[in-house]
């Protein structure tokens, strides 16, 4: 992944000053290269970690200033697509033993870190789009009080301010579908009632938490109707997970429509869709999802392409993944919260990058690797595994693989596509090399 990339990536963003635009350039370059390392490891040299310290160190300097470029880039690659799923979650950052001010509390009140939630773009397809909109907090930040929430904002308004910040992407992108996708923490009728009042511009689909009563009725909401509005049936499958096997999964698929009383007696119309697993291994829970959408869906095929775009959900976990053990973000060791956001606005962009390079290699495989890698960096890892360099470029899922294969990816038959944690750590080995080589074909290494 080249310097090119990460301008193109930054492109247009404006810090106040040319040297810290160039700065944060050379800057995302060097993470997302070696995207395991220490800032110190990760830049070339004692006066480059310096001037990275010092970038990190700019209060003029907004985390949203970072990714507004990449925000920017987002939206380009959303153009024109028929569907975008902007998938919502939150992920608790533990910074427990650092010595940074201004950390909050977590969920155990003896731990410090902070709270992140972005909007996280893909597509159907699970094709990585990139950040779109993203929140960061602290809890009981007595130090810091401008990254607390506002003065009697609870947490639950950042998915009222989530679903009114993607209304007012839905204007920029008319040809474009965008649904908003959440779990469990999101089920509360506030900002269903928003998306109601705004013509709903943004469609909507989360997973269910609560058992409530229908408007008007004793009837509650998930009470009996999975054996009485039954479509049919739904395969797929299930890759491994933690602790979990990958197995087929076959879902018994119900569906109906029916009202909730929003918080002010108004009507909220859903569609509630169940999918309950049928025939499950022994010794496995069944997998049961209860979904909620404003979209109507009366058929099977309508229901199935709910359950498709929830299952894309899994993404946004992914990219937590990717941030947390990939990135290591958590191993940051900044002296205050401004500076772990300013560092965190860079790494979010790389955990996006990777991502995107492990789905490309699954979903266009016959991409030319060239469009990802410079020549430099794919040949690189052709001389790593001491394989003859093709005249012509690769493919970019036979460069994903190659690269991958020095982070411990087999490659045997039943093994299925690399996944990310095999590819950051087999980035970091290749870009090493190819920046040797650079190095060499510029005259600074001599032989």
């Amino acid at each position: 992944m080249s310097l090119e990339w990460a301008a193109q990536e930054l492109a247009g963003i404006d810090l106040g000053d040319a040297r810290l635009n160039k700065r944060s350039v050379t800057l995302l370059d060097r993470l997302a290269d070696k995207p395991t390392a220490s800032i110190p490891h990760a830049c070339n040299g004692w006066a480059e970690t310096q001037a990275a310290y010092r970038f990190l160190a700019q209060e003029e300097i907004g985390w949203e200033d970072i990714l507004a470029p990449h925000f920017g880039c987002t939206q380009q690659r959303m153009r024109g697509r028929p569907v975008v799923l902007c998938i919502q979650d939150t992920t608790e950052l533990n910074f427990n033993g650092q010595q940074t001010e201004g950390l909050g509390t977590l969920s155990f009140a003896a731990q410090r870190g902070m709270y992140l939630h972005p909007t996280y773009a893909v597509s159907p397809e699970r094709e990585p789009l990139g950040v779109l909109d993203a929140w960061m907090w602290v809890r009981d930040a007595s130090k810091t009080a401008s990254r607390s929430l506002p003065a009697g904002a609870k947490e639950s308004c950042r998915w009222l301010e989530g679903y009114a910040r993607l209304a007012e992407q839905a204007n920029l992108l008319p040809e474009t579908r965008l649904v908003y996708v959440a779990d469990r923490e999101s089920d509360f009728l506030d900002w269903m009632a928003q998306a109601s009042a705004l013509g709903t511009p943004v469609d909507w689909l989360i997973r269910s938490a609560y058992n409530r009563k229908l408007a008007g009725r004793q009837e509650k909401l998930w009470d009996g109707f999975a054996e009485t509005h039954v479509l049919g049936e739904l395969r797929f499958y299930l890759p491994a997970r933690k602790g979990q096997k990958a197995r087929q999964v076959a879902q018994q698929v119900s569906a109906r429509r029916c009202t909730l009383p929003g918080p002010d007696g108004q009507a909220i119309e859903v569609t509630a869709v169940v999918a309950q697993e049928t025939g499950a291994p022994d010794g496995v829970k069944p997998i049961q999802w209860r979904l909620l959408t404003n979209r109507c869906a009366t058929t099977l095929e309508e229901s199935a392409e709910l359950i498709d775009w929830y299952r894309c959900r899994w993404e946004v976990e992914i990219f937590f993944d990717v941030l947390k053990n990939g990135c290591k973000v958590e191993a940051l060791q900044l002296s205050s919260i401004e500076r772990l956001e300013l560092a965190l606005a860079l790494f979010m962009i790389i955990a996006w990058r990777v991502q995107m390079l492990m789905r490309l290699g699954r979903t266009c495989p016959e991409m030319d690797c060239e469009v990802m890698f410079e020549r430099d960096e794919w040949q690189a890892a052709y001389i790593v595994a001491r394989k003859p360099i093709p005249k012509q470029p690769p493919s970019l899922n036979t460069v994903v693989r190659l690269i991958a294969s020095f982070g411990g990816f087999l490659g045997r038959k039943g093994d299925g596509e690399p996944g990310v944690k095999t590819i950051w750590t087999g980035l970091q080995r290749v870009m090493d090399f190819a920046a040797g080589i650079r190095a060499y074909k510029a005259g600074e290494i001599c032989v």
